[in-house]
């Protein structure tokens, strides 16, 4: 028998007293989380659908994200807030609409919609703009909850910016904390 082989026996016991010590381990750690501010850890999700009767909008979703917070009784913790669909988009800014018309001549300038022609993806579809529109301007955000509101600095807002509309999309709304 080499130096590194336990005999059988000696294996048994030992893993007995390890599976003890854990258990035990375990149970204080369940006192200790009991007697933490807030308690355990929670988790939420909501979907929030939309369907824009244009192809590109920018809608502020921060009521629906600030209920959302209100519903899933956190107090200290984080929300994701994420488009569901290749073609749309989330993202933080001021809710001031020159600025949304800013950002839609922006982007139609770097991704414009025509000539579809001018894109490989448009095989069929003509939506190519969309795709690159959503990549520039983010798939999700992250916004921390802070007394149970949602902590943001001056003038930001959650939007969802929709780039080829017209049908039903989803945002997913992802809340933990305690």
């Amino acid at each position: 028998m080499s130096g590194y082989e336990v005999p059988r026996k000696q294996l048994a016991k030992e893993s007995k007293i390890v599976a003890s010590d854990s258990m035990a381990v375990l149970e204080e750690f369940e006192k200790f989380e009991e007697g933490l501010p807030g308690g355990p850890m929670k988790s939420f999700r909501k979907e929030l659908w939309l369907e824009v009767p244009t192809r590109r909008a920018f809608i502020n979703i921060t009521p629906e994200v600030e209920e959302y917070v209100r519903e899933s009784g956190v107090k200290e913790g984080l929300v994701l807030v994420n488009a569901m669909h290749i073609t749309a988009s989330v993202f933080i800014n001021d809710d001031e609409t020159g600025l949304h018309h800013d950002f839609d001549t922006w982007l139609e300038k770097l991704a414009p919609h025509e000539p579809v022609s001018q894109y490989r993806h448009n095989i069929g579809e003509d939506n190519a703009d969309a795709h690159l529109k959503r990549q520039i301007m983010g798939r999700e955000v992250v916004v921390a909850i802070t007394e149970g509101k949602l902590d943001f600095g001056p003038w930001e807002q959650i939007f969802y910016g929709e780039f080829d509309g017209k049908r039903r999309k989803r945002v997913l709304v992802k809340i933990i904390g305690e």
